[in-house]
């Protein structure tokens, strides 16, 4: 009978005599001494380190210690200034320095050493000078430089790939200066400045040149572009307020006073005061600040940026330092829900028709009068302006405490509230019924001239007017009533004509409650309602 071919056939096994771990690491010629020592010390194998054609030994620290190894001698007897050097211009002038039997010595013991000289005279420091370009005064100054590329000379025609540096083509050796200066030169031909790098340049640009010079003056007028009045050129970014949005309607949206500060108040109906980081991306937030006794109708910035000031209907009002994060709480009375302020003196339009002049520090009450809304004049000496329920508006030197003047508003549409611009050109009042009066400022508190006659009245709403908003440069003004839903307009105001192209009917503003710009009038904040702050973005002051 055939066997089964499927069936394995029985196979002796081969026995393998037991060796102990480590024992076949015997030496051999393809080990050094390092590998020899470590299986010394992991598998007990007896280490003889192989001193025939090894000049260096790797020692162990307990045979250090020890004093057991009595070879890598060679060296004991040297001084630390043989062994080692420092590779720094410095160095380099000492050597230059050294007596010449010393340099003599060295050459002859290694006569492949070579050591760049510094050149000591006048004329090749006027050289060096010349070779390095010069940094612009305005940019950063690097990080760290290395002294060396002084005296690396580099040839542009010897490399193919370095003929492209070359201005001429008899251009041959480079100092290292020069030749860094060729290759960024090269490099913004190949890859441009991006849009980016040049709008945050020229925007910083923009703020130096605004910044008070020494001797304390302005350092010039604001020199932004003047806008088309045919197309205003706007981009809606993430709202403000979209990282803590608020629950009730948004009573007060300010920017901060400073332009080096980006930083958004938000005061809304749940007695809430948010202060949001505005970047145009995220807007991250940055403090919430809860007055449960006070419903805030009302909240500024003091001109210095210090403290925030905030009023509702309460017989008192509270005052937050930003800086040491404390709140002060004063007894008086500010019911008024229109308010300006100018310098340390606030003024604020209490009941009854009053009007309460206080100092911003102490708080005492200094002088009243009848007026319903509020405005401090730029155009002349800081006169306080007051408008009444009867369409008059009044003028008062607050130093002498009395009224200089006093006007009826052209037409007398039950005036509601007026303001005016940074500037000191324009001053608006808005009424009842929807229409803007625009006049002369400087026409407004003339105390020799008559009347001041509008150089327009707009019509562009239909319902009683609620904000009245300029510009830094007093080139726009935001109109907006909260009667109605998206009632508002941008006004071009040299022209005193709407923009055709913002808002449109799909732009969501909803019932809009508060209107600001930010100090350099990149960013426009809206409040509405709903209790969200959409925020766009001026592509005309932020592309400057």
């Amino acid at each position: 009978m055939a066997k089964n071919p499927r069936k394995r056939q029985k196979t002796g096994k081969i026995q393998h005599k037991p060796v102990p771990l480590g024992a076949d690491l015997l030496n051999d010629a393809s080990k050094d001494d390092e590998e020899r020592r470590l299986e010394n010390l992991l598998f007990g194998v007896p280490y003889t380190p192989e001193k025939a054609g090894h000049e260096i030994t790797v020692l162990s620290d307990e045979e250090a210690e020890d004093g057991q190894h009595e070879g890598g001698r060679e060296f004991e007897n040297l001084l630390d200034s043989d062994l080692f050097f420092v590779d720094d211009n410095a160095g380099l002038s000492e050597l230059s320095q050294t007596p010449q039997d010393h340099v003599q010595s060295d050459a002859e013991d290694d006569e492949d050493l070579i050591i760049p000289e510094v050149p000591e005279s006048d004329e090749d420091e006027e050289i060096i000078r010349q070779d390095i370009p010069q940094q612009p005064k305005k940019t950063k100054a690097p990080a760290w430089t290395d002294p060396d590329d002084v005296n690396v000379q580099v040839s542009l025609a010897s490399n193919n790939r370095l003929r492209k540096l070359r201005d001429a083509p008899s251009d041959d050796t480079v100092g290292g200066r020069e030749y860094e200066r060729r290759l960024r030169r090269q490099f913004e031909h190949i890859n441009p400045t991006p849009g980016w790098a040049s709008i945050a340049r020229k925007k910083s640009e923009r703020v130096k040149r605004r910044r008070p010079s020494a001797s304390g003056s302005e350092s010039g007028e604001d020199v932004s572009r003047p806008i088309l009045p045919s197309t205003l050129s706007i981009e809606r970014l993430r709202d403000a307020n979209q990282a803590a949005p608020a629950d009730g309607e948004i009573k007060t949206v300010a920017f901060h006073p400073s332009p080096h500060i980006p930083v958004l108040l938000t005061a809304s109906a749940d007695r809430r005061l948010r202060l949001f980081h505005i970047d145009g991306l995220t807007n991250p937030h940055a403090q919430t600040l809860h007055v449960p006794s006070l419903p805030i109708t009302n909240a500024v910035f003091h001109p210095s940026g210090t403290s925030i000031l905030m009023t509702g209907p309460r017989p008192f009002y509270y005052t937050y330092d930003l800086q040491s994060g404390a709140s002060h709480r004063s007894p008086r009375g500010l019911w008024g829900t229109t308010f300006s302020s100018g310098r340390d003196i606030l003024a604020v339009a209490g009941r009854r028709g009053q009007v309460h002049l206080v100092d911003w520090r102490s708080g005492e009450l200094k002088a009243n009068a009848n007026v319903k809304s509020l405005w401090w004049s730029k155009a002349g000496a800081g006169e306080l302006l007051g408008l009444t329920e009867d369409s008059q508006v009044y003028v008062w030197n607050i130093g002498q405490r009395k009224c200089v003047k006093r006007w009826q508003d052209e037409g007398g549409f039950g005036s509601r509230l007026f303001g005016g611009d940074s500037q000191g050109k324009y001053l608006t009042v808005g009424s009842n019924t929807g229409l803007v009066n625009v006049y002369n400022a400087e026409s407004t508190i003339d105390l020799e001239g008559g009347k001041p006659k509008a150089l327009k009245t707009i019509g562009n709403l239909t319902t009683s007017i609620s904000t009245l908003r300029f510009n830094h440069d007093s080139q726009l003004l935001a109109i907006a009533s909260n009667d109605k839903k998206d009632q508002m307009r941008m006004i071009h105001c040299p022209s005193l004509t709407a923009f055709g192209n913002w808002p449109t009917s799909s732009t969501p503003l909803g019932h809009v409650t508060s209107v600001d710009f930010s100090r350099e009038s990149e960013y426009l904040a809206v409040g509405n309602t709903r209790g969200r702050v959409l925020l766009y973005q001026l592509r005309h002051f932020a592309q400057q």
